[in-house]
């Protein structure tokens, strides 16, 4: 006799299954610690600050 199979069953558990590996890209993508992102915004104030302090007046030019 064969196995008798749940559609509805079969089609939630093929959804989910979907879901986890469009969530793992996405993690793998977007997923950063607080930590990460703390330390790229801190690199980019000191990238400022330092682009900032080289910077010429316009008194300087002429």
């Amino acid at each position: 006799m064969a196995e008798i199979i749940n559609l509805r069953r079969a089609r939630k558990a093929r959804d989910r299954t979907t879901a986890e590996v469009q969530a793992a890209a996405n993690r793998q993508r977007f997923g950063r610690t607080k930590a990460e992102k703390l330390a790229e915004a801190q690199e980019q104030a000191r990238t400022a600050r330092i682009v900032d302090g080289a910077r010429r007046e316009p008194s300087d030019l002429g």
